[in-house]
């Protein structure tokens, strides 16, 4: 019979509690931070063991790779405890389905508004739809918003690995809001329009200029040069695991997180095709998520890889953030 070892459980919070938490919970020697919030959520009746956190029972501290041997963790070894919690109340939703409702957003209202446009007729936004038809400029621009958010679509289907499993249902709503409303709606809503910077920036612009093409072609690049590193920080997380690594691949010596860097270089060439300012909002407020999961990530580096992983003073765009 394979060596367990029992730990004592206790509420993290008060409000809301485990209810029915066990007092101890038996588990094998070779337990990982999953298999204990297996065990807990079937003692507790709790449906989703998803919905339950393991904490460090010293320094509070949430156990967020679930890979992880509980044994290899020293409070826990040394007293013998764990906290826990109850992470959120009702259904869950997989991470990877939350990331597909979101990029849908913008595929759905650009072809949306697309589709509408001849029969919209909204004051100083569309008028007249049905004798000013859209432009080569504002096709293009269809185009490159549909296909990169359909490679985001591929690569959270088939490329991407996620840590954790599930996040609160309630979060797919706040999570969207970002891209279903500025990315899909605001940006639809500017660039289809009859006044549309995409149609007149300063005179009548119906053809694609050689310099859009330049762009286009800036803008391909990047996109490939983001998919490339995607598919690098995967091979860093062997399935079914949650271990990191240091990213050595295309502009990682530049920056933590080139990725980002990829990202925000490839609307950068949208803006210039398009010169319509939602463009901006919506990239300027994915910049600011970027930067703060970029100096997570480069804080997260630096303490798992203290000896190995050389520190970098840019964590998204060199000399910039």
């Amino acid at each position: 019979m394979a060596p367990s070892i029992t730990l004592k459980l206790a509420n993290r919070q008060r409000k809301p509690p485990v209810k029915r938490l066990p007092p101890s919970v038996d588990i094998p020697n070779e337990a990982t931070i999953e298999d204990v919030k297996m065990a807990i959520a079937k003692k507790a009746g709790v449906g989703d063991y998803n919905r339950i956190g393991i904490f460090d029972p010293e320094t509070s501290k949430i156990f967020s790779d679930r890979k992880a041997l509980v044994n290899a963790q020293s409070n826990v070894v040394s007293s013998k405890a764990l906290l826990v919690q109850d992470l959120a109340t009702g259904p869950q939703f997989a991470w990877r389905t939350v990331y597909l409702v979101e990029y849908f957003g913008p595929i759905l209202f650009h072809a949306l508004f697309v589709w509408i446009r001849p029969y919209l007729n909204i004051p100083w936004f569309y008028e007249n739809t049905d004798k000013t038809p859209l432009t080569d400029v504002q096709w293009l621009l269809f185009w490159l918003f549909q296909l990169h958010f359909l490679k985001r679509e591929f690569e959270t289907a088939f490329v991407h690995r996620f840590a954790a499993n599930t996040m609160p249902a309630w979060n797919i709503f706040r999570n969207s809001a970002f891209y279903w409303g500025e990315a899909g709606l605001l940006c639809a809503l500017s660039i289809y329009a009859t006044w549309s910077p995409a149609r007149f920036p300063a005179e009548p612009r119906s053809g694609i200029t050689t310099l859009d093409y330049v762009l286009v072609a800036l803008w391909a690049v990047f996109q490939a040069c983001n998919a490339i590193v995607h598919v690098h920080l995967v091979s860093l997380r062997p399935k079914n695991s949650t271990a990191k690594g240091i990213p050595s691949c295309i502009g990682s010596s530049l920056v933590t997180c080139p990725n980002y860097m990829f990202e925000v270089l490839g609307w950068l060439m949208v803006i210039l095709i398009s010169r319509d300012v939602t463009v901006v909002i919506f990239i300027l407020t994915g910049i600011m998520y970027m930067a703060s999961w970029s100096r997570d990530k480069e804080k997260a580096l630096r303490r798992l890889f203290p000896d190995e992983y050389k520190k970098k003073k840019y964590t998204m765009l060199p000399g910039l953030i």
